[in-house]
Order: structure tokens, then C-alpha cells, then sequence
């Protein structure tokens, strides 16, 4: 398969997903409250033991969709978000549900995206790493290490294969990569991990979820 063909499967496959909270969720729209009460613990439990823990004023949120994680977390705890998403649609939802205080509405796909330099004290990703190619990976997480402020960090949140090998749904293409990958993707992006943790209250049919804290390499 193609680059191109590569990429607009994921985006054929959102293009069919209602704008709602099932559909970004995936049918499992119960697995929102447990997702951002861990968020909210592992943001806290990183600026509580990390050495120079980011400060709380602006976050970007990658691949926002609708504006879940905006709303339901980090407008909680940072002064100002954008948000950058490929899907028009959900924009504009997102756009209705989190209001003035998103400062920057950005409609890009991840593999094009490049954050602007030094701007952010956190940058946020979570579901959506997962839709990119390993090189792509790599080489976006570079371009957000150049996106940080002074003490800023990465946090990546995505489905994580704990036993067992790697996994490509072929409905959407998204990755399932494992707990060894994402950290040699890590390593090779020039990041250091500075914590992690798996999302506990997870459904046992669900591939799990893991948290990771990263710092670009002194």
C-alpha cells in the first residue's frame, strides 16, 4: 500500500464515525471516565516527582476529535489549549464544546503537522500515534521535541500490546504497537522517558492502554 492509500484509509474510516462521544470512542463511550481520571493521576503524578516538571500554560492536544480530552481534562488544568485534528467535522464539534479558550484550531493530519517552535509546555497525544507509520512517528515526535518550552514535555497515551505481538486493525490502520516499540520509536526521536503508566479500570476485551512522559534528550 501507498503512503497516500495508507493515510486516507484512517481517514475514510473517520469520515464514517459520528461526531458524538460513541463515535470517537468506538462503541465503548463508558471507557471516557475511567480514560481522563488516569489522564488527570499520571499528569499529576509526573509534575509531583518529575525534576523541573512542565509549567501549566499552554497544551496542545493531538488529534483532538470532538474535544474530549480538551474538555474533560486539560482545560482543567492549563490556561490555554490548541487543538490540531484532520477531520473537518469533528473541528467544528470540538470547536462547539470547548469555546473561547481554545486558542488555535488547527485542521492537519499528524504525518503533515509541524507545531510551532517553543510554543508549548505540554504537548498531548493520545489515540491518534497509532494512525502513523513508524518513520512518520518518529520523525512528528522530533518536530514536537522542537515545539516545547524550556522544561516541556511529550505525553503519549495509546493502545499498547502488554503480551503477545504487534497488531494492525485493517479496518482503519491503526497500530497496536508494543511496549518495546514505542520506546525504540522514543529513542530514535531523541526523547528520554521521564515516567509511565498503564491505565488502570480497563476493560479485560479492550487491547491495553499505557501512559508515557518524555523529555527530549540532554
Amino acid at each position: 500500500m501507498s503512503r497516500r492509500g495508507w493515510y486516507q484509509k484512517a481517514a475514510d474510516h473517520w469520515a464514517a464515525q459520528a461526531a458524538t462521544l460513541d463515535g470517537v470512542l468506538g462503541g465503548f463511550p463508558e471507557t471516557s471516565e475511567p480514560d481522563l481520571r488516569e489522564s488527570r493521576r499520571f499528569l499529576d503524578l509526573v509534575s509531583s516527582r518529575a525534576p523541573n516538571p512542565p509549567k501549566r500554560e499552554i497544551v496542545l492536544d493531538c488529534g483532538a476529535g470532538i474535544g474530549r480530552v480538551t474538555k474533560g481534562l486539560l482545560l482543567d488544568l492549563f490556561e490555554r489549549v490548541d487543538l490540531v485534528e484532520p477531520n473537518d467535522r469533528l473541528l467544528e464539534e470540538a470547536k462547539k464544546q470547548v469555546g473561547a479558550r481554545a486558542e488555535r484550531l488547527i485542521a492537519s493530519s499528524l504525518e503533515k503537522f509541524e507545531p510551532e517552535e517553543g510554543r508549548y509546555d505540554v504537548i498531548w497525544a493520545q489515540w491518534v500515534l497509532l494512525y502513523l507509520t513508524d518513520e512518520d512517528l518518529v520523525a512528528f515526535l522530533q518536530r514536537c521535541k522542537k515545539g516545547l518550552r524550556p522544561n516541556g514535555m511529550i505525553f503519549v497515551k495509546e493502545n499498547v500490546v502488554i503480551e503477545g505481538q504487534w497488531m494492525v486493525d485493517r479496518d482503519d490502520n491503526s497500530i497496536s504497537r508494543t511496549d518495546a516499540m514505542y520506546k525504540d520509536i522514543f529513542r530514535k526521536a531523541g526523547l528520554v522517558l521521564q515516567d509511565q503508566l498503564r491505565q488502570a479500570a480497563w476493560p479485560n476485551d479492550l487491547v491495553p492502554v499505557k501512559m508515557y512522559a518524555l523529555r527530549g534528550a540532554a
